[in-house]
């Protein structure tokens, strides 16, 4: 146990934050507020990763002013504003890419994305999911789980794939809530858990840390190290 509790101190007082050059590029996609932004912005932004840019599919949406505020750069690509979702998701794909984005972050984005922008990005976007998937995936995730009358919730941060909330698992956290029966108290309980495992799991794929399992090709290995160097040591 000393040796270590040891090694712990020894990587924390050496610590030093990431050179700008050597910092992740992401890219932030929202709808609405913008929590789970700012999660990543008090957090992984200017020390494992930058921010480069932050895209809605909501033209007014509160999180772009977040990221305004942080110097970010910013753009709405509303549905409307195209003739297809193809479409909608080239333009998304080359402005990010013109930003220099090797990672995408959806928090929050109530959109989905076709071939045209996972092919951009390959096996680099991921997603913050208000259920322990594969249960209860899509929409409404909270009201579905109160439906089924479910006792522990949870959030999933995963990989995002062709399907809808079916990419490989990264991280997952739940908490008891056994008497819920409204969705903003579920949400209430789950937005800590969100705040903390996105900006996790950035981290992680940051450092490298990330890679398939051998003998699940759907689980997502974490390198035995990676707790020190993502604070959860």
């Amino acid at each position: 146990m000393g040796d270590w509790v040891g090694v712990v101190c020894e990587v924390a007082h050496s610590y030093r934050p990431p050179r700008v050059s050597d910092r992740l590029p992401i890219a932030v996609l929202v709808s609405g507020t913008g929590t789970n932004l700012q999660a990543l912005l008090d957090t992984v932004h200017g020390r494992e990763a930058e921010v480069v840019a932050v895209a809605s599919s909501v033209v007014e949406a509160p999180a772009l002013e977040r990221a305004q505020a942080r110097g970010v750069a910013t753009a709405a690509f509303a549905r409307g504003d195209y003739a297809d979702r193809g479409e909608r998701d080239r333009a998304l794909a080359d402005w990010l890419v013109e930003r220099g984005a090797r990672l995408v972050v959806l928090a929050g984005y109530m959109e989905l994305l076709g071939a045209s922008f996972l092919d951009r990005f390959p096996a680099a976007v991921i997603n913050v999911h208000p259920s322990l998937l594969p249960a209860f995936p899509g929409l409404g995730a909270i009201e579905q789980a109160l439906a089924y009358g479910v006792k522990v919730f949870g959030v999933t941060v995963h990989f995002v794939d062709a399907g809808v909330d079916s990419g490989a698992i990264i991280l997952q956290r739940a908490v008891e809530l056994p008497d819920a029966r409204d969705p903003d108290e579920v949400l209430a309980a789950l937005r800590p858990l969100e705040h903390s495992l996105l900006p996790e799991a950035v981290a992680l794929f940051a450092a490298g840390s990330l890679g398939a399992d051998p003998d699940n090709p759907r689980r997502i290995a974490i390198r035995a190290d990676a707790a020190i160097r993502s604070g959860e040591g």
